[in-house]
């Protein structure tokens, strides 16, 4: 639900207003949390999210791999309070005002019980090969590793997918094999201080 604010009356109480958004600053970027008002915002159209997150949203919207299930996936995976700040994570250019969604970033989920947990990653076409996701995958690991029940963040792609896999080799991530679908490898980076 988005709270708008009404025009005052006498019979109008205190229109509550909308949560506020937890966001990480990286060098070039606003990562801006996914919570449930934003996530139904981004379901609801481009217009929506870009009143939430007063910010411009390109026609092409939303990024390869982050489709309405996928929004839908998040959605659901937020009604958990523990997996807040553990699903998608919204990149936007710059500090100032004049600020546009450049794509997502997130996990998959809370540290599972061995301390892992899986990183994502989805840049609209017209931002790529600019360093958006690497410097967005950094800022997420710092993130990650600054919680002490995570050892090891993973990602898995298609081994075709070279700019991906670039992405991870820059944030340190091996490869460890073969990833949880067929045809799929996983990459993964250790905890800094457990390597």
């Amino acid at each position: 639900m988005v709270w708008r604010r009404k025009k005052p009356s006498a019979s109008t109480a205190i229109v509550p207003q909308r949560k506020s958004l937890r966001v990480l600053d990286s060098r070039r970027m606003t990562l801006v949390a996914a919570n449930a008002e934003l996530v139904a915002a981004d379901l609801d159209g481009i217009e929506a999210l870009s009143e939430i997150l007063m910010a411009s949203v390109p026609a092409n919207w939303p990024p390869e791999l982050y489709d309405r299930e996928s929004m839908k996936y998040s959605l659901r995976q937020l009604e958990d309070p523990a997996e807040q700040c553990w699903s998608s994570w919204y990149l936007l250019s710059g500090h100032g005002e004049k600020r546009e969604v450049l794509g997502i970033c997130g996990f998959k989920g809370r540290p599972d019980l061995r301390g892992t947990v899986e990183i994502g990653y989805s840049i609209l076409s017209q931002f790529r090969n600019q360093g958006f996701a690497t410097e967005a995958v950094e800022r997420l690991l710092g993130w990650a590793f600054s919680h002490q029940s995570v050892a090891e963040v993973c990602a898995e792609t298609l081994p075709h997918l070279q700019q991906s896999i670039r992405v991870m080799k820059k944030n340190g991530f091996s490869f460890t094999g073969s990833g949880s679908e067929l045809g799929v490898v996983r990459y993964a980076v250790q905890r800094p201080d457990r390597r």
